[in-house]
């Protein structure tokens, strides 16, 4: 299959929201998250959505970010793999929740399981980032935004 060809800009027919967005997503790898975890999340998000720029942008900031391949490479395979840690677990399973919404079951004992592992503004962090990440997949999949050349980071 050829390459996607972008069907718009949308980043300069929006730029206020685009800007808001952008905006957002760096205020939460600001925020108690940090950037490595907020980036974990965002790739598993994309990772699930299917929106192959996002994947490609999060993947490229986590290998510079130093994280190892391997351990990138088994993001998908999470509960399987030895490389992540109760709150990156914690993490990615929230993010897979909310995504996944009206599929999944944001259940008390999912909720249970998350706190033992983030505070209460880190729980709230960490949705947002996940609500950030799924606008972006939308945009960007919808918008056909092709994976660059050269690497986005």
């Amino acid at each position: 299959m050829p390459q996607h060809t972008a069907r718009l800009p949308y980043h300069q027919l929006s730029s206020k929201a685009f800007m808001g967005l952008v905006s957002l997503s760096e205020t939460i790898k600001k925020g108690p998250l940090g950037t490595r975890l907020a980036e974990l999340v965002f790739l598993r998000v994309s990772q699930i959505n299917g929106c192959a720029y996002c994947m490609d942008m999060h993947w490229n900031y986590l290998i510079k970010d130093g994280m190892e391949p391997r351990h990138l490479n088994a993001v998908a395979g999470w509960r399987e793999a030895p490389f992540f840690s109760d709150r990156e677990r914690a993490a990615l399973r929230w993010a897979e929740i909310i995504t996944a919404t009206p599929h999944s079951d944001a259940s008390d004992e999912e909720f249970a399981q998350l706190q033992a592992a983030f505070t209460e503004a880190e729980i709230s962090e960490l949705s947002f980032a996940i609500a950030a990440i799924n606008a972006w997949n939308l945009v960007n999949a919808g918008m056909r935004t092709p994976i660059p050349e050269t690497p986005a980071v």
